[in-house]
């Protein structure tokens, strides 16, 4: 079998924004038990993660650089938050506000990447998207899922805003995910 690249989509917030998910993230490690979280920078997925043929790297850049996307930059508005409180592998998060520009800017995406590669499966949240920057999963049991959310997030407040005048190709080298490409919109 070749080798293959595990890579994925996502917007990554200013530093600032950041810091202050990755304050929450600490929280979670500190007090409830689960750092999985902190393994991976502070991120909304737009296209979940995918694997390509290593042969196919070029591939996949050219196409991430003339996806079809929005042409001006737009706001997302972070405001406090949410959970998938499945027992199994509940979740918790920050939670940006759905706005058309970013709903199209993800549709777009999983349009254009079902198009060029028909056979890779798309998940079924890329169909129903619900953004989200996951600040608690994985390794999140379900007794401190409970804790967390009742005592504290349910009812916690939390506004940020921020610009996106771009996204991102990341990709796994085996250790960490890296940025592959910019995709500027502009």
């Amino acid at each position: 079998m070749p080798q293959q690249n595990l890579y994925f989509i996502a917007i990554i917030p200013p530093i600032d924004i950041t810091n202050e998910v990755t304050a929450f993230r600490t929280d979670f490690k500190d007090n409830y038990n689960s750092k999985a979280a902190l393994k991976n920078m502070p991120h909304i997925t737009l296209k979940a993660p995918f694997k390509i043929d290593a042969a196919h790297h070029t591939e996949v850049l050219e196409w991430f650089a003339s996806l079809p996307v929005l042409k001006e930059p737009f706001a997302i508005q972070l405001h406090n938050f949410g959970a998938f409180p499945n027992p199994n592998n509940p979740v918790v998060f920050v939670h940006p506000v759905i706005t058309p520009q970013l709903k199209a800017l993800q549709s777009r995406i999983i349009n254009s990447f079902e198009t060029l590669y028909p056979n890779i499966p798309l998940h079924y949240h890329e169909r129903h998207f619900a953004p989200h920057m996951t600040i608690a999963y994985h390794d999140l049991a379900f007794d401190e899922f409970n804790k967390a959310w009742k005592e504290v997030y349910c009812d916690k407040e939390y506004n940020a805003q921020f610009e996106v005048a771009g996204f991102y190709l990341l990709q796994h080298n085996g250790a960490e995910w890296k940025v592959a490409a910019e995709h500027r919109i502009d």
